[in-house]
């Protein structure tokens, strides 16, 4: 496919992309802006097109890939994870949400055991709770993701352990 075709094929379904981007983020500004980053992509990526295939769904999943990796960075920007030495930040007072004190006593003695862990054990079942994948833990953590799920589990587990009494 030579480059005027490329360009008159992605100037053609510029209404169904603009579509496409709508139903995604429900915003017309947001979708316009989806559209432009998704054109300027497909033209930067032009000579990795490959003739002869579906330039549509080509298109389409541009898009979405782009949609969905702009969501992910909101959500990790969104995101905080206290590594002060003490946990300063989770340990100062917030509302919980929670209407009792036994409710209360019970939080405080989950930060307790969870603060009790080694950093190697806590800081990675934190960002878990905090909303962050088992893959974005372990590249952030620069650690292998196995090693990430087990150390999560054996949070769990001494939650749970130590716990049973309060249940």
């Amino acid at each position: 496919m030579n480059s005027v075709t490329f360009r008159n094929d992605l100037i053609g379904m510029q209404e169904d992309l603009f579509r496409f981007a709508y139903k995604l983020t429900s915003d017309r500004e947001e979708a316009h802006d989806l559209l432009q980053e998704a054109s300027l992509k497909a033209l930067d990526n032009e000579e990795k097109y490959l003739p002869d295939t579906n330039f549509k769904g080509w298109m389409f999943t541009i898009m979405r890939n782009i949609f969905i990796n702009k969501y992910r960075k909101i959500l990790r920007d969104q995101t905080f994870v206290d590594q002060t030495e003490n946990l300063y930040h989770l340990n100062l007072s917030q509302d919980s949400g929670f209407d009792s004190t036994e409710s209360a006593y019970d939080l405080k003695e989950m930060r307790r055991i969870v603060n009790s862990l080694s950093k190697e054990y806590r800081v990675p079942f934190l960002m878990h709770v905090a909303g962050f994948k088992y893959r974005e833990i372990a590249e952030k953590l620069q650690l292998p993701l196995g090693t990430i799920k087990s150390r999560i589990f054996f949070t769990r587990q001494k939650l749970q352990d130590d716990l049973k009494d309060f249940v």
